[in-house]
């Protein structure tokens, strides 16, 4: 008969807590306790020191004047704008930066990845090492280096054009982008989005038990969206404004600045390196017979990768894909080193004009965590959708 159920036995209660406590529940308890003491100490003397120096603690800084420009920024902002806006600016900064750098860090390090398998030795060979050079060396040396190649770049006036409407100067990099001369595209675009969301839902739906004609249908429904795309240009007066050299200057297009582009270069090609590593690995882990059979059945070799290879590399791909863009987004942080205005570089300016030091860390602390969170969150969920099911 167990003590359970025997008279005078550990009651139920105490059972279940004594066993969510261990062994050696006192020492625990003791352990705990001394934590708790050592914390309120700690708190106790920063209160303390804070009064000396005559600033109060708490959030309410945040709605004080911040006093001082950003040189770039997604929102409005001026220097008479409180100091929770020029966080927020901070933060859109660092988000525009590391999302920018993932996208342009995926696209390079595939095609890197996929070279680097190439039956070619002098491309395999050069691909090595360009990802052993990366790899090897300080991510903060490569922004320098980017940097100050930025602005070795020519002037306006003898800017360096690779394609029409694609200018590389000194003040930054220019690109061509879409304009409106009325807003009604806005409103025409939106009910596109609606529309076309609704029917990637009902192809979705329809064809989810039929493979063979998954294919078909996202060609139509990407035929669907270009024909719409075109109807808005029309129906909107959505034109392309084209980046112009005049004077010193350029006017028009889309245009980033030389400490933003630097960062975007050195992020990005920092990453690259790592991410060829995890995709060729993740196609080196697919068995060598699933590119046989595909090739019996007349498949070439871009068909092979492109539709057998690849889909099954990238469920091996993603959880290492995932630790890469939270560390993309951590070292966006040594943009402070460029004079890029990101979250670090305002919060460092705030901690030094308010003394709020403690609090300034806290929520540049919070920030962090909740993007890299939300990454996260949201490639597990992809993975969990995409991830191979075994019984």
């Amino acid at each position: 008969m167990s003590s359970r159920g025997r008279p005078g036995g550990a009651p139920p209660g105490l059972s279940s807590f004594r066993a969510w406590l261990g062994q050696k529940p006192l020492l625990q308890l003791g352990g705990l306790a001394v934590l708790i003491a050592f914390a309120a100490y700690l708190g106790h003397n920063l209160i303390s020191n804070m009064d000396r120096v005559g600033i109060t603690p708490g959030f309410g800084f945040l709605w004080r004047p911040a006093n001082f420009e950003i040189g770039e920024s997604l929102i409005a902002y001026s220097s008479q704008m409180s100091f929770g806006r020029a966080i927020l600016v901070g933060a859109l900064n660092t988000l525009m930066a590391s999302f920018a750098g993932c996208v342009f860090a995926t696209a390079l390090g595939l095609m890197l990845g996929i070279a680097r398998l190439s039956g070619n030795p002098l491309l395999a060979g050069l691909v090595k090492a360009y990802v052993e050079a990366v790899r090897n060396t300080p991510l903060l040396l490569q922004l320098f280096f980017w940097s100050a190649t930025v602005q070795s770049l020519p002037a306006i006036r003898r800017a360096f054009e690779p394609l029409p409407g694609v200018l590389f100067s000194n003040r930054g990099v220019f690109l061509p982008s879409l304009t409106s001369a009325t807003g009604g595209w806005t409103v025409a675009l939106a009910i596109f989005g609606v529309i076309l969301g609704g029917c990637w839902l009902l192809l979705s739906h329809r064809l989810k038990d039929n493979p063979r004609q998954r294919l078909k249908g996202r060609i139509m429904l990407l035929l669907a969206a270009l024909a719409g795309l075109v109807l808005v240009a029309f129906a909107g007066g959505l034109t392309i404004e084209w980046p112009e050299r005049k004077g010193f200057n350029v006017t028009g297009g889309l245009s980033s600045t030389p400490e933003f582009a630097a960062l975007l270069f050195g992020l990005a090609i920092n990453a690259s390196a790592g991410i060829a590593e995890i995709v060729r690995s993740g196609i080196e882990a697919v068995p060598n017979g699933q590119a046989e059979a595909a090739r019996a059945m007349g498949l070439h070799q871009g068909q092979i990768l492109r539709l057998i290879v690849l889909p099954q590399a990238l469920r091996i791909m993603i959880p290492l894909l995932t630790s890469n863009y939270l560390s993309l987004t951590k070292n966006s942080s040594l943009a402070v080193a460029i004079g890029y205005p990101d979250l670090v570089s305002i919060i460092n300016t705030t901690a030094n004009q308010t003394g709020q030091a403690l609090e300034a860390i806290l929520i540049m602390m919070a920030i962090y965590l909740s993007i890299n969170l939300t990454v996260s969150l949201l490639m597990n969920h992809y993975h969990a959708r995409h991830a191979l099911i075994t019984r």
